[in-house]
Formats: C-alpha cells, sequence, structure tokens
C-alpha cells in the first residue's frame, strides 16, 4: 500500500481536513496516512485486537468481492464459460456467496449496528466523522464498532 501523508492542523475534534496555509503556523500539526483505513488505525495503535481487525478485514473483503460498492462505469470483465476458481465456483457463483457471507454477518452483529459496521469497514470512513454523522456522542463509536465486530468475529468463526 502506498502512503499518502498530508500534514494537517489538530484541534480538539481531531485533525482538520483542510490543507494548513502557507505562512500561518497553527499550534500543533499531525501527519495523517490518507491511505491507511480507520480499522488498520485503531489496530495500530491498540484500540482493537487482532481478532477484532481480522474480523473486520473478513467482513470488508466479502464486501469487496460481493462488489457491492457503487459501479459507475461498465464491467470490461472477460465472460467465461468453464472456470478452475477457488472451490469450482464461477466467479458469479463466488460473489453470490460472498454477498451471502456478508448479509449474515451483518444479521449477526445486529440491528443497530450495521451502520458503524458499513461505514467504517466498508466505506472507510473515519469513526470521528461516523459518530457525527449517525448523531452519536463523541468517543462512543469504538465502543459499539468493537461491540458489532465482536459479532462478526464470532459470525466468521474467528479465534
Amino acid at each position: 500500500m502506498t502512503r499518502q501523508l498530508v500534514e494537517r492542523e489538530l484541534t480538539p475534534e481531531g485533525p482538520r481536513r483542510e490543507r494548513i496555509k502557507r505562512g500561518v503556523r497553527p499550534r500543533r500539526t499531525v501527519t495523517v496516512n490518507l491511505a491507511e483505513s480507520p480499522l488498520a488505525w485503531l489496530h495500530a495503535r491498540g484500540h482493537l485486537t487482532d481478532r477484532l481487525f481480522d474480523a473486520g478485514e473478513a467482513l470488508r473483503a466479502d464486501y469487496e468481492r460481493a462488489q457491492l460498492s457503487a459501479s459507475v462505469t461498465m464491467r470490461w470483465d472477460p465472460v467465461r464459460a468453464r472456470t478452475t476458481g477457488e472451490r469450482g465456483l464461477a466467479p458469479s457463483e463466488r460473489q453470490i456467496a460472498a454477498r451471502q457471507r456478508f448479509d449474515g454477518a451483518i444479521r449477526a452483529a445486529g440491528g443497530g449496528l450495521e451502520d458503524i459496521l458499513w461505514r467504517v469497514v466498508c466505506a472507510g470512513e473515519a469513526l470521528p466523522e461516523a459518530e457525527k454523522t449517525l448523531g452519536w456522542p463523541a468517543r462512543s463509536g469504538k465502543l459499539v464498532l468493537r461491540i458489532a465486530l465482536e459479532r462478526v468475529a464470532e459470525f466468521y468463526r474467528i479465534t
């Protein structure tokens, strides 16, 4: 993964998104890697265990395999009549299986937790932004995300 480092001003709400203007020196800045996922950031700083991180990565992988994100262009993937894919499944069958696993994991997380899972794990939204969008108090998202990831880890049978 390539690093995309940007300097941002540190405010009480967290790093400010706008770039720092030239000549104006803020009190305190922080270097942010824009290519790093919020889940990896939480894991690297000890806020998530390996088990919870692996559960989040499994959910994100199924989200991507199921191709659930918005598509803005035509697909130019070659059509294959016969495949020797993993476990003998055709690409469309693997996509359907990933969708079923994703839906099962979201159901296992329970009502009210799918929003934070999707925003942070699948969409890559930062935790403070997800909290603000959902109308939650500051620093509450981390606890709720941990609960949701525990349930997802149980679903994927991650020990």
